[in-house]
C-alpha cells in the first residue's frame, strides 16, 4: 500500500464521484484512478466504495477505513513540515525591552535601526520595570533595554535621554493656575512617592527634594504609572515623575514644569558585556543616530 493509494481514495469519497474526484482534484484520468482505487481494495481484502450510476458511496469498511487514512495522510504532511523546519535554521532572536511607557517614544525608531535585519531576525518587545528588565538583559532573556541604571547587574549603560522630572496633579488643582512650581509649592500636599520597583528614580526624587530643603508628605508609595495617576486623581496628591509619563495622562491630570535647576533623571540602553551578538552591536552602533531622530523629533 502506498501514500498515493490513501489519497486517491480520500478524494474520490469527499467527491462522491471517481470522474470528478480524476478531474478536478487529483488531474488524472478516470480509468487510472479506477484502477489504484482496485489495488487498494484488494490490498485491504474488502470493497470500501460502493459504485452506482449516480456516483459511489462509502461502504461500512470504507466508513471505518477513511478515518485513519485521513490520521495517516495528516500524520505525513505533519513529518513532512517537521522536516522543512529542521532543515531550515531558526532565525536569531533580537530581545527588546522598554521601560513601560517609553516604547511609546523609541520603539518605532529602535526598529527603524534594524529594518534591514528585520528578515533575518525575530525581534520580540516587552515593557516593564526597570529592575525586571535589568534582570532579564542580565539573564539573557532580552538582548537589550531602555531602562534606569539599576545598580547590582553585571550591565553596561549607554545614556540616550536625560529627561526632566515634572509634576503631576489632579486637573482641577489649584496649583494648576501655575505655569511652573517650585520644590516649596510641594510641601503641603500629600505625595505619591515611588516604590521599590522604581528605586533609581525615587532616589533622584528624594535628593531633589533635600537639596531643596522640603519635607513632602508622603501619602502612598507605587511603582506603576497607571497607578500613579489613579493615586492623584483619588487621592488629590501630586508627585514628581519623568516627564515622558505626560503621554499616558489622563483627562483627570495634568502636569507642570518645575522652575529653577530642574532635576533630571537618565534613561539609559542596558546590555550585557559577554553579549556578543551581532545584532546587538548593530544596534550600539547606531544609538548617535536614534537619540538624534528623538532629539529632532522632540524639537519640532
Amino acid at each position: 500500500m502506498e501514500l498515493r493509494h490513501l489519497r486517491y481514495f480520500i478524494a474520490v469519497a469527499e467527491a462522491g464521484s471517481l470522474t470528478e474526484a480524476a478531474a478536478n482534484r487529483l488531474h488524472t484520468s478516470q480509468p487510472s484512478l479506477s484502477r489504484q482505487i482496485r489495488d487498494l481494495e484488494e490490498q485491504v481484502g474488502v470493497e470500501l466504495l460502493r459504485r452506482s450510476a449516480h456516483g459511489v458511496t462509502l461502504t461500512d469498511a470504507g466508513r471505518a477505513f477513511i478515518d485513519h487514512a485521513r490520521l495517516a495522510m495528516a500524520q505525513v504532511d505533519a513529518a513532512v513540515e517537521a522536516a522543512r523546519r529542521a532543515a531550515q535554521p531558526a532565525k536569531p532572536r533580537f530581545g527588546l525591552g522598554f521601560l513601560t511607557g517609553q516604547e511609546m517614544t523609541w520603539l518605532t525608531d529602535a526598529m527603524h535601526l534594524l529594518r534591514a535585519e528585520l528578515p533575518n531576525i525575530e525581534v520580540s518587545v516587552s515593557s516593564d520595570y526597570s529592575t525586571e528588565l535589568a534582570a532579564a538583559v542580565a539573564h539573557g532573556k532580552l538582548d537589550v533595554a531602555f531602562m534606569r541604571a539599576e545598580p547590582g547587574y553585571d550591565l553596561e549603560y549607554q545614556v540616550v535621554a536625560r529627561e526632566p522630572l515634572v509634576v503631576l496633579m489632579p486637573s482641577d488643582h489649584a496649583l494648576t493656575a501655575r505655569a511652573a512650581l517650585r520644590a516649596e509649592d510641594l510641601r503641603n500636599e500629600p505625595f505619591i512617592a515611588m516604590g521599590d520597583k522604581a528605586r533609581v528614580l525615587r532616589q533622584v526624587v528624594d535628593a531633589y527634594l533635600a537639596s531643596s530643603g522640603v519635607d513632602v508628605e508622603i501619602a502612598q508609595s507605587v511603582d506603576n504609572p497607571a497607578m500613579v495617576m489613579s493615586l492623584i486623581a483619588s487621592t488629590r496628591g501630586v508627585t514628581l515623575i519623568p516627564a515622558y509619563v505626560e503621554n499616558l495622562m489622563p483627562w483627570s491630570v495634568v502636569s507642570r514644569p518645575l522652575t529653577g535647576e530642574i532635576p533630571t533623571i537618565d534613561l539609559v540602553v542596558g546590555y550585557s558585556p559577554s553579549n556578543t551578538a551581532p545584532t546587538l552591536r548593530l544596534f550600539l552602533s547606531r544609538l548617535d543616530e536614534l537619540r538624534s531622530r528623538i532629539a529632532g523629533r522632540a524639537g519640532r
